[in-house]
């Protein structure tokens, strides 16, 4: 087996998207980077990478029963035995996994450039280790919470948290449908369909809001989202973490 030393891991917990494990050009100082001592390597077919990059699904029990207490974390000059803490590789992704003693992918990791390039040398001309796993038949589905990778395509870590925050705040609004706040709302969006957006009901009027900040992400999405959060604890904090002060546009 191939192992890999004093690797830096910045875990990010309970992902089931992949755009949501940053790379190592946005990570922050104040993220909690953790030092692992030695981490077993594997090479495995992209299906299965995409498996458990993009999901929180139950591990192949082989690759579990391959990799168990093989690895080890460093702490305060200590050396920590980890149950299932293992690197994955397609060759062309990577990914360090840490289940915490659970069966499915509960924390997961980025590389440093370094180390990703020691990786790449370490697998070169290696074969695919074969796992077997219950793939999902059908397409994975997205919803509001767990948005679809395209509406995150080509955006910053803080844009991404942001937009995930809008689409929160959305959330909220579907659940308490009142239809003059939802007629403000898209108006603030879109006001040259002012008159239009008036004779809306609830439903059309959300889903058109939705359906026109699903992609991207500019000024207009910051502005709908500052406002949309105003006055709400939790969707404040969240905001204030992304953004450094309290909604301040109202």
């Amino acid at each position: 087996m191939l192992y890999l030393h004093d690797v830096w891991v910045n875990w990010f917990e309970g992902e089931e998207n992949g755009y949501n494990i940053c790379h190592f050009h946005e990570w922050r100082k104040d993220d909690g980077i953790e030092l692992l001592d030695q981490v077993p390597l594997l090479k495995i077919s992209p299906l299965l990478f995409n498996y458990i990059e993009n999901d929180l699904m139950e591990l192949p029990k082989a690759l579990l029963n391959d990799v168990f207490q093989k690895a080890f974390a460093r702490k305060n000059h200590e050396r920590i035995q980890l149950d299932y803490c293992f690197i994955i590789t397609d060759g062309k992704g990577i990914l360090a996994v840490d289940t915490i003693g659970y069966h499915i992918p509960i924390r997961k990791s980025r590389l440093i450039p370094r180390q990703e390039q020691i990786v790449f040398d370490m697998i070169d001309n290696h074969p695919d280790l074969e796992y077997t796993f219950e793939d999902s038949v059908t397409e994975r589905e997205y919803h509001i919470l767990s948005p679809d990778p395209l509406f995150m395509n080509g955006l910053t870590r803080k844009e991404r948290q942001l937009k995930q925050l809008l689409f929160m705040a959305m959330d909220h609004l579907s659940t308490e449908k009142h239809t003059a706040e939802m007629r403000y709302w898209y108006t603030e969006w879109a006001p040259e369909k002012y008159a239009e957006i008036q004779a809306m009901e609830f439903d059309q009027a959300w889903v058109e809001l939705y359906n026109a900040i699903q992609y991207g992400w500019t000024d207009k999405h910051l502005q709908l989202c500052e406002h949309l959060v105003k006055g709400q604890p939790f969707f404040e904090k969240l905001w204030e973490l992304e953004v450094g002060d309290s909604p301040s546009m109202l």
